[in-house]
């Protein structure tokens, strides 16, 4: 558990910089440039993503108990919450349409019911670690992007077409669909339903 809390406190707090400390990105960038920024928070992002991967993966074999025990029919609830989480996640990197539009970040937003739908279904010690430490991130990140469009920092979303909301329909049903049938059981070695597993 103490190598879970290491690689979120590492990864959150890489991805709070903007929160945390105000100044020190633009400081960054005047001194060593935008594009070496960029390059190095991204491979910071990727090692810091795989630490939590593996912390988790250390944590899960661990003798820790549940704190709680989800009620029945909570992993379908999580399931349908995902399909949402996955659509959203997939309109934050097209061209705005209305889902992009009316979310505003719809990225956070995923992650965000990301995080409290697996929260629903899992009562693990190191799943609640996991996913409320995403959820709060999203909560503070959320607030700090208010923040941020009322002081004029951020423009809000330029609508573009309609059909950016159908892409993202189409290829968040179809992840999704992957995800549920065998892909998140390969990845994290559980099924998302349990009649599905193999």
């Amino acid at each position: 558990m103490a190598l879970l809390v290491l690689s979120l406190i590492l990864f959150l707090g890489l991805h709070l910089i903007r929160v945390i400390v105000p100044g020190f990105r633009q400081a960054m960038i005047d001194r060593v440039g935008k594009s070496v920024w960029i390059a190095f928070h991204s491979i910071a992002s990727i090692l810091t993503l795989i630490f939590v991967i593996y912390a988790f993966g250390a944590a899960r074999s661990e003798p820790i108990g549940l704190l709680y025990n989800p009620p029945m029919g909570m992993a379908h609830l999580t399931v349908t919450l995902m399909l949402v989480a996955v659509i959203c996640l997939v309109s934050g990197f097209l061209p705005a349409g209305y889902i992009k539009t009316k979310t505003k970040h719809p990225i956070v937003l995923s992650v965000k019911i990301w995080a409290l739908a697996h929260l629903l279904s899992n009562g693990e010690a190191y799943s609640v670690l996991l996913f409320a430490a995403f959820l709060a991130w999203g909560v503070v990140v959320r607030i700090s992007l208010k923040r941020r469009e009322r002081r004029g920092e951020i423009t809000p979303q330029v609508f573009v077409s309609a059909k950016y909301d159908i892409y993202a329909v189409i290829i968040g049903v179809v992840v999704w669909a992957l995800m549920i049938w065998r892909v998140h059981e390969w990845l994290i070695g559980v099924a998302p339903l349990p009649m599905l597993a193999s």
